[in-house]
């Protein structure tokens, strides 16, 4: 399939061809990864894609909607507004994310404590989940300063969702940064708590039992100079 008003970049009937053709442009892959927590407005967009300009977001999402990724959708009465959406075969990309994830995360390039939207470092925990997690369930709420989250931890694996519950085992107030500080980096709850970087409530034996189950993974050898 070819889009609409533009020739194609490869003579090449491989399927990674082709994807590439579909999400290769800047930002197209960060659009989709911001959408698969579910629907997101312009704005909101624009906001945790630093750097993107109004008129390169625009582009991106018409290439997008092109080729049947998202779709445009206006929000019921009272919200009325516009909201972009990855289709059912746009959530389908979701395990693409994840080995690119695990896979880039490996290099000694790789630097976690670079700015991250909250829906990365959501993501970052359905990629990184340990498989070897037992019978432990668990239901938690991560609150940073512009979004809300709910994970529930089952056999099955972590299920997230944006909103928020009154029903979780843990609470985790915090901005993205310190979320991975505290997963990956293994950082002590209670000192970030001490420098008022992190608002914890609930039961604490069970959030380190999480914790817990997170590593990345190991690096490769650096190049050789």
């Amino acid at each position: 399939m070819e889009q609409k008003g533009k020739s194609r970049w490869y003579d090449d009937a491989c399927g990674t061809a082709l994807a590439l053709e579909f999400v290769g442009e800047r930002w197209s892959l960060l659009i989709m990864r911001e959408l698969m927590l579910g629907p997101r407005r312009f704005s909101e967009l624009r906001s945790t894609l630093g750097g993107i300009s109004a008129n390169v977001l625009t582009q991106r999402l018409e290439s997008l909607e092109a080729v049947g990724i998202l779709r445009r959708r206006k929000l019921p009465p009272p919200a009325s507004v516009q909201v972009y959406e990855l289709t059912p075969w746009g959530y389908e990309s979701e395990p693409i994310f994840q080995e690119m994830g695990r896979w880039a995360t490996r290099s000694p390039l790789h630097d976690p404590m670079l700015p991250l939207s909250p829906v990365s470092a959501m993501l970052s925990l359905r990629t990184m989940l340990a498989p070897d997690r037992g019978d432990l369930a668990m239901t938690l709420a991560f609150r940073f300063p512009n979004d809300a989250f709910v994970a529930r931890l089952d056999r099955q694996g972590l299920d997230i969702q944006r909103g928020e519950t009154a029903a979780a085992d843990a609470v985790f107030e915090c901005d993205p940064t310190t979320l991975v500080r505290l997963f990956y980096g293994k950082w002590p709850m209670t000192e970030a708590e001490a420098e008022g970087l992190l608002r914890f409530t609930g039961n604490r034996d069970l959030a380190q039992r999480f914790i817990d189950l997170f590593a990345l993974p190991p690096k490769i050898a650096p190049p050789v100079a």
